[in-house]
């Protein structure tokens, strides 16, 4: 796999994720999330749900436009960092309120809407290798690319343990031709549990299998950890109410469609990574 291929890989993935969240955006999905993000920085006092809609849709469509003409055209790859780094920031630093937390559950660090949040990681480190490798070493890009796809598992990973996750995963586990076999064997706690187990298994072996150049255990645990991102792409297709005749995507569909970001973050590590893991075993 070369620079060109993995930039196009990337920028693919990048793309169809966001074309496919604006355009819902555009189209009326999953007001709450609008209201929730632009309402802590006061912005719904200003401009109404619709219009705030509008805006961070058409914001998403351009982006994805730009950072598919990017390949192309040397001068949009300054406007595309730059809009993938706003389109992160945004609703990253709602992580400082409160709200993205679940109060009965004591708050921090249970994450309720933030669940969804703490995804834009994956699209600053993204940003970084697309347009930004010169400001940065490999290794440190290599890292950079790693965090967000280890964030996401060890912490929502964690919280499978909890009761309030393991029920709120049900709906895409029993309809999940995959998955719904764990409710014949497990209940629907432990069931949770062994996924969140799992996750962070996968994401603590890989981390420890890229440190100490493992090239064998790094491959099979890129692919578990792969597989969790392409296993929740096939909800889009199993869960009823995924996809809205009215706005395209609704909340879940949004949800899911941001994990394209993590596929797109293994496929960097593993293109920094290639020269050892491509070469002998370990």
């Amino acid at each position: 796999m070369n620079i060109l291929s993995t930039k196009k890989i990337v920028s693919t993935l990048i793309f169809i994720s966001l074309a496919l969240i604006g355009l819902s955006f555009l189209l009326g999905a999953n007001p709450k999330a609008i209201e929730a993000t632009y309402s802590i920085f006061n912005l719904t006092n200003i401009l109404s749900i619709h219009s705030l809609s509008n805006i961070t849709g058409t914001v998403m469509l351009i982006s994805a436009i730009i950072v598919l003409m990017s390949l192309k055209y040397e001068d949009l790859k300054p406007y595309a960092f730059s809009l993938l780094v706003l389109i992160a920031i945004i609703p990253l630093l709602t992580l400082l309120s409160p709200t993205r937390y679940i109060p009965a559950e004591g708050g921090f660090p249970v994450l309720g809407s933030g669940q969804g949040i703490i995804k834009y990681f994956a699209l600053i480190a993204l940003a970084f290798f697309m347009y930004g490798r010169d400001k940065i070493t490999m290794n440190n890009l290599s890292w950079l690319n790693f965090f967000p796809v280890a964030l996401v598992l060890l912490w929502i990973g964690g919280l499978k343990f909890m009761a309030f996750e393991a029920n709120g995963i049900v709906r895409l586990v029993e309809n999940s031709p995959f998955m719904s076999w764990l409710y014949d064997f497990f209940s629907v706690q432990m069931a949770s549990n062994l996924i969140g187990l799992f996750d962070i298994i996968a994401i603590i072996t890989l981390g420890i299998a890229i440190y100490k150049q493992w090239k064998v255990v790094a491959i099979i645990a890129a692919l578990a950890c792969a597989s969790v991102f392409i296993m929740t792409q096939t909800f889009l297709f199993t869960t009823p109410d995924t996809f809205s005749a009215e706005t395209l995507f609704g909340r879940l569909g949004q949800f899911v469609l941001k994990d394209l970001w993590f596929i797109a973050n293994l496929i960097v590590v593993a293109y920094i990574n290639r020269d050892w893991l491509v070469g002998k075993s370990k």
